[in-house]
């Protein structure tokens, strides 16, 4: 397991954030890393899925970090669904 940064942001928000993220993270914890920084502050809440968009594509809640050929520093995009 390897600890290392992304650059993100969750839609509707103008903040790019710098999260720290472990390569066995399901994208289900990613997306919960990025909401917890911007959800109820800047973006509202909502009770809908969140999802992770890497390159213009949603990326399955289940699929880790690993898997999904993320580097570090790479710009992904949290989206309520």
């Amino acid at each position: 397991m390897a600890l290392f940064p992304l650059q993100a942001n969750f839609r509707g928000d103008f903040v790019v954030l710098l999260i720290p993220v472990d390569d066995g993270d399901d994208m289900s914890i990613v997306a919960d890393k990025v909401a917890q920084h911007a959800v109820g502050l800047r973006v509202a809440e909502r009770s809908a899925p969140k999802c992770v968009y890497y390159n213009g594509r949603e990326l399955p809640s289940s699929m880790t970090i690993a898997q999904s050929g993320i580097q570090p520093m790479d710009w992904i995009e949290v989206a309520y669904v």
